[in-house]
């Protein structure tokens, strides 16, 4: 997956306090305060009471360094202690039992803290490669398609929310689908895994779009149906770009509509909205079909809500389609990227599962229409 969705948006959810690695200047803190402590005293001809500074340095190494190292740490304040000509304070017998009691316990925590980081890392990594398994990366190009994406899940340290999406080549061209299932977090995983299996199996066996929506309203009508107190339910948008044909495929389940940049042009496209996801579609209106002829250079965004909701300090949505006229960029991977850069400065932060796909289909231009 290139540009903003293949970071996930990882770097910003993993903060130091949140599992990530300490940044440097903590690692080098309780050395620089032990050796500024040594310098400030073999320079000063006044010697100064800092030896009570010496007894943070143990805890400060517990918390970015192992046992070994903040021993190694301690037992240097406690040699240090007991030096005459450093002069630190002249520490009787329970300053230096107190110093040593200090050391001791950091000791400890180093160790503690090293094997829950261990431990951290070891959970961090199957619980990414099984999110990953749910909602893998999606790839550069699927067949004459180039794609790109924006994914952001709205709780923290997950990388799946309630939004999915995945693009994967059938048997007479590449289809997609972006949806927004019913709640948020770790609780919609569990729909959005139900639903991606159903796309992925019905891209392959079923001949339009409308059989596809009907495979993934059919999905979530069961999985409903095995608990009583479920009731599932998603806006989806399938999009379909045959081999055959300069033209774009669009149903949509409730979904918003897709736009169309062409050139500085944004076009939405008046897909026909049905109902969503989970009510037995099949016994409703039938599903209506867009079908729009495409040009060399057309991009076609499909997204979900968590991006046009986004709000500014003020409580103003992101004007999205006033906006994305601005960003010229041809490779769909720098388009995302800088609808995130451009979303970051709006909203300052995004509190909903975010989804933006970009498609740039390969147009030949000895085929494409004068006109729409």
């Amino acid at each position: 997956m290139t540009g903003a969705l293949s970071r996930r948006r990882d770097g910003e959810e993993r903060a130091w306090l949140r599992g990530a690695p300490p940044p440097r200047w903590v690692r080098w803190l309780p050395v620089g305060l032990l050796a500024a402590l040594c310098m400030a005293q073999l320079v000063t001809e006044e010697k100064l009471d800092l030896g009570f500074l010496l007894g943070a340095v143990p805890p400060l190494a517990a918390l970015t360094y192992g046992p070994a190292a903040t021993a190694l740490l301690g037992g240097t304040v406690i040699v240090l202690l007991n030096v005459p000509f450093m002069n630190l304070g002249h520490p009787g017998n329970s300053d230096v039992l107190t110093v040593s009691f200090v050391a001791l316990l950091s000791v400890l925590i180093g160790w503690v803290r090293s094997r829950r980081d261990a431990q951290l890392v070891t959970v961090r990594t199957v619980a990414e490669a099984a999110q990953f398994a749910v909602l893998p990366p999606l790839r550069d190009r699927v067949g004459t398609v180039r794609c790109a994406g924006l994914y952001r899940a709205a709780e923290r340290g997950t990388l799946v929310g309630g939004d999915l999406f995945d693009v994967r080549r059938g048997p007479t061209g590449v289809r997609a689908v972006i949806g927004d299932v019913q709640g948020h977090g770790l609780s919609a995983v569990a729909t959005v895994a139900g639903l991606l299996g159903a796309f992925r199996e019905a891209v392959l066996d079923q001949s339009d779009l409308e059989g596809v929506a009907a495979r993934l309203d059919r999905r979530l009508v069961v999985d409903s149906a095995e608990d009583e107190h479920a009731e599932l339910f998603a806006t989806a948008l399938l999009l379909e770009f045959p081999d055959d044909s300069p033209v774009v495929r669009a149903v949509s389940c409730g979904h918003p509509r897709p736009l169309l940049l062409r050139g500085q042009e944004v076009i939405e496209l008046p897909v026909p909205s049905g109902a969503p996801l989970g009510l037995g579609i099949a016994g409703l209106a039938p599903l209506e079909q867009l079908t729009v002829r495409l040009r060399p250079g057309d991009r076609l965004l499909g997204l979900t809500d968590g991006l046009i909701e986004a709000r500014d300090p003020s409580g103003a949505f992101y004007p999205l389609r006033e906006r994305l006229g601005r960003f010229s960029a041809d490779d769909p991977a720098e388009l995302t990227d800088a609808l995130w850069r451009d979303v970051i400065r709006f909203a300052g932060t995004v509190r909903d599962d975010l989804t933006l796909l970009v498609f740039a289909p390969e147009i030949d231009p000895a085929i494409a229409p004068e006109d729409d």
